[in-house]
C-alpha cells in the first residue's frame, strides 16, 4: 500500500471522529509543559553569493529543540530548516540541491515567478546522492518567499522534519523606503511551525486525524520557548507560516497595533493598520511594530471558529533594551502593485475542494493535465471548500483576492498572494495572473497547502502554453 492509499484510509475511517481540540487531538499525550522563554530565537544564517550560485544540501542530523535533549531531524546545510536565501530582482541565480537523505526530495521555491522546469514541484526528483542545478532570473519584485521538499505523496513528513527555509528578495522599490532593513537586528526572519515536542526529545509526526499534524508547541526558526532582544524600537517582522496545518491569528498580548505592510507576493498598495490577522500554511506577511524601552511583550496566536487554529498560544517574547534606539514609523503609501482587476469577459475556472483528497472529484494523477492556460491571460479562479478548512496554492503566478462569499476580503489581503485561505464551506474569488513561461510538457501544480491533504491527493496540474494552443496540447503527460 503506498502513502497516498495509506493517508486516504486513514482519513476516511476518521472521518467522523469530533475533534475537541486540534493542539493535540487525535495524538499522544502532549507533555503537560508551562510556556517559557528561555532560548534566544535563532537567526538562520543568510545565503548571499557574489556570484548567484547558491550550495545546498539537504541532510539528516539530529538538534537539541528541548534542553537537555536531542531530536532526529532534517535541515538545509545544516541539522534543522536552512539558511535565509538573499536575492534580488533581476538577478540571474543557480541553485545547487544535494540530496544526502536516503530517499527521493525536490526543493521547490513557493512563490518564485520562474519556468515550470525550474519549479521543484514533484515533476524534477532528485535522487539520494544526485544533485539538482536549476537556473533563472528572478523575476519576483521584493517579496518573502520560501523553499521546501515536494515529493508526491512524501511532502508533508519531509516539510515536517525540517527541511524549509525563508527567501528575501530585494528591488529598487525597498531600497528607496524607509523600513527596517538589518536582518537580524531590526528586520526578523520568523519561521512559525507547530510541533509537539516529547520530553524525551521526540517529535510525533501526523498525529492529528483529516490535518495531520497540531503541536502543542510554536517554535520560532526551529527555537522553542523562544524570546528575541531588540536594540531597536521600530522592528520588521518577516512572518512565514511553515507549519504542516495549523491557521496562526497572530498579534501580542497586549493587543498593540502594528502596520501591515506586504503580503506573500510583496507589498502592499498601502499599509494597513491592525492588531490580529490570520496566517494559513505557507502565507506570509511583512509587519512593523513599535515599541518602547524597556517593555516585555509576548507574540501570541489566539483560538478561532476552525479546527486548525485551535489554541491560545506563546509564539515568542519580545525584550526590548532600555536603551533601544529609536526607529521611524512606516510610510504611509507603499509602492505595491494595485488590485488585478480582471476583464468583463475573463475566463472562470472553477475548482471545488472535496473531503481531504480531491479537486473536482478527481485526486491527483501525475500523468493527467487538469488544465491548460494561455501565457499573460489574467484569469478568475473559484475555489469552493465543501468541508474542513483549506490553503490553496497556485504555482508560478500571483494573484488578487477578490471576494469571499461574495464580501470583500479582509483588510490584511490587500496585497498581492500565491496562497490563500479557505474555511469550511467558503467559496473565494481570486484574479490570476499568469506569466509568459510557456512550455506544453512541464506543469505547474495547484492544490491544498494543509499537506496531508495535499499528499492525499488535493492537488491539480496546469500547463501554461503559446495562446491559441490550448486545444492542441495534449492532456497526458509522456511517461519518464
Amino acid at each position: 500500500m503506498d502513502r497516498r492509499t495509506f493517508l486516504t484510509l486513514v482519513g476516511a475511517g476518521a472521518a467522523g471522529v469530533a475533534l475537541a481540540s486540534c493542539s493535540g487531538g487525535g495524538g499522544p499525550p502532549a507533555p503537560e509543559r508551562p510556556w517559557t522563554p528561555r532560548t534566544p530565537v535563532r537567526i538562520p544564517d543568510e545565503l548571499h553569493p557574489d556570484d548567484g550560485t547558491f550550495p545546498l544540501a539537504v541532510q539528516r542530523g539530529s538538534t537539541e529543540i528541548l534542553p537537555g535533549t536531542t531530536t532526529q531531524t532534517w535541515g538545509v546545510n545544516g541539522s534543522y530548516l536552512g539558511p535565509t536565501l538573499r536575492l534580488r530582482t533581476r538577478d540571474r541565480v543557480t541553485m545547487h540541491v544535494t540530496n544526502g537523505v536516503d530517499e527521493v526530495t525536490t526543493m521547490h521555491w513557493h512563490g518564485m515567478l520562474l519556468p515550470a522546469r525550474m519549479d521543484g514541484g514533484p515533476h524534477q526528483p532528485i535522487e539520494p546522492g544526485h544533485t539538482w542545478s536549476p537556473s533563472w532570473t528572478v523575476d519576483n519584485r521584493a517579496s518573502t518567499l520560501w523553499y521546501h521538499p515536494h515529493p508526491d505523496g512524501e511532502t508533508a513528513r519531509q516539510v515536517f522534519n525540517g527541511v524549509a527555509g525563508m527567501i528575501i528578495i530585494d528591488d529598487d522599490d525597498t531600497d528607496s523606503l524607509d523600513l527596517p532593513h538589518d536582518y537580524g537586528i531590526d528586520d526578523i526572519p520568523c519561521i512559525l511551525q507547530d510541533r509537539t515536542i516529547e520530553d524525551d526529545g521526540e517529535m510525533p509526526f501526523d498525529t492529528v486525524p483529516n490535518f495531520g499534524q497540531m503541536g502543542t508547541d510554536v517554535l520560532v526558526n526551529g527555537t522553542l520557548g523562544a524570546y528575541l532582544e531588540l536594540t531597536r524600537t521600530t522592528v520588521r517582522f518577516r512572518l512565514l507560516n511553515g507549519s504542516n496545518a495549523r491557521l496562526y491569528n497572530v498579534g501580542f498580548a497586549d493587543d498593540r497595533e502594528f502596520t501591515l505592510i506586504a503580503t506573500g507576493q510583496g507589498l502592499m498598495p498601502k499599509p494597513a493598520r491592525l492588531s490580529r490577522f490570520a496566517l494559513g500554511p505557507a502565507e506570509r506577511a511583512e509587519i512593523v511594530v513599535a515599541f518602547e524601552p524597556g517593555e516585555r511583550v509576548r507574540m501570541t496566536t489566539t483560538s478561532g471558529s476552525e479546527r486548525i487554529d485551535q489554541g491560545d498560544l506563546s509564539i515568542m517574547e519580545v525584550r526590548v533594551g532600555d536603551d533601544a534606539q529609536p526607529g521611524t514609523p512606516p510610510p504611509a503609501e507603499l509602492p505595491g502593485p494595485a488590485p488585478l482587476v480582471p476583464s468583463a469577459g475573463a475566463r472562470v475556472r472553477t475548482f471545488k475542494l472535496q473531503g481531504h483528497d480531491s479537486i473536482n472529484g478527481e485526486e491527483m494523477d501525475m500523468s493527467r493535465i487538469d488544465e491548460v492556460v494561455p501565457a499573460g491571460a489574467l484569469e478568475i479562479w473559484e475555489v469552493e471548500n465543501t468541508v474542513y478548512s483549506h490553503n490553496f496554492h497556485i504555482h508560478g503566478c500571483d494573484f488578487t483576492v477578490l471576494d469571499r462569499n461574495g464580501k470583500p476580503p479582509e483588510p490584511w489581503e490587500a496585497g498581492r498572494k500565491d496562497t490563500v485561505h479557505l474555511p469550511d464551506k467558503s467559496v473565494v474569488r481570486v484574479a490570476v495572473q499568469f506569466r509568459d513561461y510557456t512550455d506544453p510538457a512541464a506543469p505547474y501544480m495547484y492544490h491544498c497547502h494543509i499537506l496531508r491533504h495535499e499528499d492525499a491527493g488535493m492537488m491539480g496540474q496546469f500547463l501554461v502554453v503559446e495562446p491559441g494552443t490550448e486545444d492542441s496540447v495534449p492532456r497526458v503527460l509522456p511517461a519518464g
